[in-house]
């Protein structure tokens, strides 16, 4: 029995044979062209777009992804094949370097993915894999070559794969495929994001898996706990027979809140938002029983498009979400480029520690032609619903107001043309650094909201590089200074008068919901897929039992001690989720 651990991606229990996945890596070799082939080579490059466009209209219509996440992810892949930025790109290579169509497409769409998989945002970085599945979609067609066909087993199976893209993971038959491990991968990838909207337990980043599998052994796939079980003993599977009879009447139970409210069991009411990237993930939202949108990241408009966003790409990127909202809030927060989220190459100087640099709304505050163009959609999809506007990483009271005379200054230019907007629109700020944090009483003072972006504000605090390997242990939400540092932005919000929010990984952690909850928390906004869940662990506690957990929290001085006894206690009130 071999025994693998590693990120649990969607939950669920699978025990089946395995099936060992090569995922095709066409290498394309450099080959050179005569002038005279160049427009038969853009001609055959025209029709692999055609083909992917329509292969891929075919999947989307498939019955199992007519609603939901995966839609929106092909929707996504559908932009970048229809994207004349794009294809030209492609089309000059071949024109001005006389490549074949296949050299230039792998080469450019490889520049692309090299480029996201180098950020330093575990979102961003993960988005590599549908590039790498778009390249091998057009690859197919102009080699002529036919991908892995799932549909047709006879049996059922856990595949085993070094990686698996999208395109893969959507084509498995559920009624075979029971789940899914891979070498690669991560949890906020699109190849997880499809597993788990199939509901495929499913568990990435194993490492290598190169020892020899028996091919008539069973394999136990735990997307709940990130392992995997090869040729388990019979011990084994019997207790896993068990365990997954538990976590089904457990995810049912799970479904059956998506119309209850988040209220602890002594009445009170808790809002739980979601964190989108992606217009077409607010509808992910409302099917997970979110109340609203709280945190809508806007840099997708600079990093997937290739070119710098139109107003009226704003503006139609916000309306859609806005339109699927209703009239639930929607927090839009402005770009928050720069670090080690660049559009492209060049974008601004390199730094020697661009972290601490020119970035979110430094960078705005520079580049004024470009934060007006993004205030003006803002301010015009404001009168389609409850929308307010977030900026990032502000530090000191001079930022948010010169953010907030440059909005003034864009709404007279607005009211000069009648261009009809929200003059009360809320505008409110990221709490992301110490600096913010010590002075947040000002800045209460002058703000409608704020929201605690942990990510960042756990990195500043502890000085502690989250995307570096070597010091990632110190990365920690239960370190006292953090917890304080928390408490005391929360307490200063309630002094304010002002609504507050916690975003970032916190909010979706089970483990570290009755402390915000008994630290005065009163809104999450947190990754959709995670809503349930913490839901249900709000709907199991009482406001009491938070308070009491916060107050012994508060006297203990070591991340150690902290984290272990929030484990415990979250074990206590809901011991399915850990």
């Amino acid at each position: 029995m071999e025994i693998r651990k590693g990120i649990a991606v969607s939950p669920g229990i699978a025990i089946a044979k395995p099936m060992v996945v090569d995922s095709k890596d066409y290498r394309i070799p450099r080959r050179s062209i005569m002038a005279s082939q160049r427009s038969a080579e853009i001609q055959r490059l025209r029709k692999a777009f055609s083909s992917a466009i329509d292969q891929l209209q075919g999947i989307e219509s498939a019955q199992d992804i007519q609603e939901g996440k995966i839609r929106d992810i092909f929707a996504v892949h559908m932009r970048f094949l229809k994207d004349r930025s794009f294809r030209k790109r492609i089309t000059d290579f071949i024109s001005n370097d006389l490549v074949t169509a296949e050299y230039a497409v792998s080469t450019i769409l490889r520049e692309i993915a090299s480029h996201f998989a180098g950020i330093d945002d575990a979102y961003i970085s993960e988005r590599a894999a549908d590039i790498f599945d778009i390249e091998k979609r057009l690859l197919t067609h102009l080699l002529g070559k036919k991908q892995e066909d799932l549909n047709h087993l006879a049996e059922e199976v856990v595949i085993l794969a070094a990686d698996l893209t999208p395109t893969q993971t959507a084509g498995f038959n559920k009624s075979f495929v029971k789940g899914f491990a891979t070498e690669k991968g991560g949890r906020t990838s699109h190849t997880a994001i499809v597993a788990r909207s199939l509901g495929i337990p499913a568990v990435v980043a194993l490492g290598d898996m190169s020892s020899e599998i028996p091919p008539d052994c069973v394999v136990i796939v735990d997307g709940n706990r990130g392992v995997v079980i090869i040729d388990p003993d019979a011990d084994t599977l019997k207790q896993y027979d068990v365990y997954a009879q538990q976590m089904t009447q457990f995810v049912h139970q799970l479904g059956q809140l998506r119309e209850l409210p988040a209220e602890t069991r002594d009445g009170l009411r808790v809002r739980i938002l979601g964190n989108i990237e992606f217009p077409d993930e607010a509808e992910q939202v409302l099917e997970k029983g979110g109340d609203g949108i709280g945190l809508y990241r806007t840099e997708f408009l600079y990093l997937y498009g290739g070119q710098e966003p139109t107003e009226e790409d704003h503006y139609n990127a916000y309306a859609e979400a806005i339109r699927v909202m209703d009239d639930k809030p929607v927090v839009i927060r402005t770009m928050d480029l720069g670090a080690d989220k660049l559009p492209h190459a060049g974008w601004h100087a390199n730094e020697a520690n661009p972290v601490l640099g020119l970035r979110s709304i430094r960078y705005c505050l520079q580049d004024l032609t470009l934060f007006k163009t993004q205030l003006r959609a803002l301010l015009r999809v404001s009168v389609l619903g409850d929308v307010r506007v977030m900026f990032p990483l502000i530090t000191n009271l001079q930022e948010l107001r010169q953010a907030k005379m440059i909005l003034r200054d864009v709404m007279e230019d607005l009211d000069e043309y009648a261009v009809p907007y929200k003059a009360d629109m809320p505008v409110g700020i990221m709490i992301e650094t110490p600096s913010s944090a010590l002075t947040a009483p000002l800045l209460a003072n002058e703000s409608a909201f704020f929201s605690i972006g942990t990510n960042d504000l756990i990195q500043y605090t502890l000085a502690v590089d989250r995307a570096n390997e070597h010091v990632s242990t110190l990365f920690s939400a239960a370190e006292p200074a953090v917890i304080q540092l928390m408490r005391s932005i929360i307490q200063d919000a309630h002094r304010g008068g002002i609504d507050l929010s916690i975003c970032g990984e916190v909010a979706s952690d089970p483990e570290f919901i009755m402390l915000l909850l008994g630290m005065g928390v009163r809104t999450l906004s947190l990754a959709p897929p995670m809503i349930p869940e913490v839901k249900k662990i709000i709907r199991s506690v009482t406001i009491e039992e938070c308070n009491r957990l916060a107050r012994e929290v508060l006297t203990m001085d070591s991340s150690r001690q902290i984290k272990n006894f929030l484990r415990d206690a979250a074990t206590r009130i809901l011991p399915e989720t850990f």
